[in-house]
This record gives structure tokens, sequence and C-alpha cells, in this order.
């Protein structure tokens, strides 16, 4: 992830739930792609504040240290050797086809895309590859980034030596969640339509009225319809238990938006409340987060090493 900050809910079910559930399985690496946060804004002087936010609601969503090394993309140099190699083997114009940067380059109103910005899944192959990774847990956004690391991989094999295995995506039913002002709006901080993991049960309800509802619904007792409505969506994750009959009183009448929001609210609220505890924990004992920080870089790069070695040999580059 970049390290734009303290996370939402749509970084919970997209990525985090896979990784918390896979680390048990897995070797997993956990990667702050700092140098990935150029692509959309230049200015540094928030990134390392933004790193231990966002390493802190990491650790309270219960990611272990332990078993899983987190790590800053910049500080271990292997990345962007393995991204100047890669950047050899793909074309601009197949760069220039992906649609997840033709995405972000319009919800974000970019008027010029920067070399550093088309190449982007190029450097996102290296942070995949340089640890082997054979499973990558994803939001469905990045899945053609996953793609085109998986042609590198083989173009990379096929030219040199079989180094590299071919990644696949590991995706959720809520791979993408809605963000509050509608189903067809994806939850980001761009976008202003977020609920933050840390923020309280009163923010949490405060943020819910302002969600965007059925429009054809405008008195409690007009029949409504859940499956278009993004609200009925964060029941079906956050109260699984009711959410059958939330869509019964809906299409009935019964259930007016404004309960609607406020029992939803209540359920996130409840979800989110053992990670507040445990946020709280990590921000008074910030030493802990910075050794883990520092381990988890020692660890990466000793793998990053060895996977560069055989890169060199097979290249026959020294």
């Amino acid at each position: 992830m970049r390290p734009t900050g303290k996370l939402h809910l749509g970084h919970l079910v997209g990525a985090l739930e896979n990784w918390v559930a896979l680390q048990h399985e897995f070797n997993n690496y956990h990667l702050i792609a700092d140098y990935h946060a150029l692509t959309t804004n230049l200015d540094t002087s928030a990134i390392y504040q933004n790193t231990i936010d966002m390493l802190i609601d990491w650790l309270a969503s219960g990611l272990d240290p332990v078993g899983s090394p987190m790590f800053r993309q910049s500080q271990i140099k292997e990345h962007a050797e393995l991204h100047l190699i890669f950047s050899m083997l793909i074309t601009a114009a197949r760069l220039e086809r992906n649609p997840a940067v033709k995405e972000q380059v319009r919800d974000l109103n970019i008027e010029s895309v920067s070399y550093g910005h088309l190449g982007y899944p190029v450097l996102q192959a290296a942070d995949i590859l340089l640890y082997k990774g054979e499973l990558v847990p994803v939001g469905e956004d990045q899945v053609p980034h996953v793609e085109i690391t998986r042609e590198i991989a083989r173009r990379f094999n096929n030219q040199y030596k079989s180094v590299f295995p071919e990644p696949e995506p590991k995706l959720t039913k809520f791979a993408r969640l809605p963000g509050l002002d509608g189903m067809d709006k994806k939850m980001s901080k761009s976008g202003g339509n977020t609920i933050l993991l840390s923020d309280s049960p009163g923010e949490i309800q405060k943020k819910m009225r302002t969600a965007v509802t059925d429009p054809l619904k405008i008195r409690k007792n007009d029949p409504g319809r859940p499956e278009i409505c993004l609200v009925y969506t964060y029941h079906q994750k956050f109260n699984p238990g009711e959410a059958e009959q939330v869509a019964t009183d809906c299409r009935s009448g019964a259930l007016g938006c404004v309960e609607c929001k406020k029992r939803v609210a209540v359920r996130i609220a409840d979800t989110l409340a053992p990670f507040r505890e445990k946020r709280a924990h990590y921000e008074s004992h910030l030493e802990e987060v910075k050794d883990i920080l520092t381990d988890g870089e020692e660890r990466a790069r000793t793998v990053a090493r060895q996977t560069m070695a055989e890169v060199h040999e097979v290249m026959k580059l020294g």
C-alpha cells in the first residue's frame, strides 16, 4: 500500500482481511510503497508520519510482524534495480493500455502522465517478484497490474532463465467497497467518501448520515431497492445476520433510510472496536512500531539480495 496515512474500510475489505487470513498459510511480505506514492504526489513532507500511521493500522488490523515482515520500499534498493531491468522487457504501448492507470488518471484529473506513473506497474512487478510472490492479495482495480507482472516474469524467464514465478491475484467477495457517495464510486481519500478504521462510533454515525441511498425511496414508507443501495452493501458486509431482513423491510417500506443507516453504523463501530483498542496501544508505544519497521526491513533486504544475486547470475551481469 502507498503510505497515505490512516486507512479506511475500503482498505480493510479490499486487502487487509485477505492479508490477515493468509499470513498463517504463506510467507507474507507487506510493503509500504513510498516510491509509488510519488506518482501522484511529489510532496514528501508527510510521508514518514503517513508511513507510521499506516503501519499502526496494519498492526491493529491483526497483521503479525513476527511472521510477516513489514518494510518501506525505498529502504530496499533492490526494488529500484529490478525495476530498471524489468523496464527493458515491456513496451510503452503495453503500459499505455493498462486500464488501472487510465482509471487513476481520470479519477485524479491528471493532465499529463509522468514516466514514473506510466511505469507504476513495472515497479510493482519488481515489488512482487523480488520476493518471488506467487499469490498477490489485491483489490480488483489492481488485477491488471498483476497481469503485467505475469507478462514480465514470463518474458524474463524466456529471455534468460527461469527465476520468477507467475503470480496470481487473490480477491475477496468485497474486493471493492463503494464509498459513501454512491455504488459506482470507490472508497478513497481523494474522493472524500471514507470511513476511517480509526473513526469513533460518533464519527461513523455522522458519516453514515451522508451516505447515498435509493433515490426513489424518499419517505420511510416508500418501497426501496436494496440491491442498488450502498448502505445495504455495508449491511451485507458488516451486518450479515440481519441483512436479509433489512432487505425485506426496505422493499416493503417498513424500514426507513435513517434507521437503516443507524443500524449499520452501530455494526461497523462494533466491528472496529478491537481495532481501535489495538491502535491506541501502538500509538502510545511508537518505539515498538519503529522497531518492527527496522526488523522488517532487515529481513526483506536479505531476501531481496538473494533474488538479485540470481538475476545477476542468469543475466551474466557483473
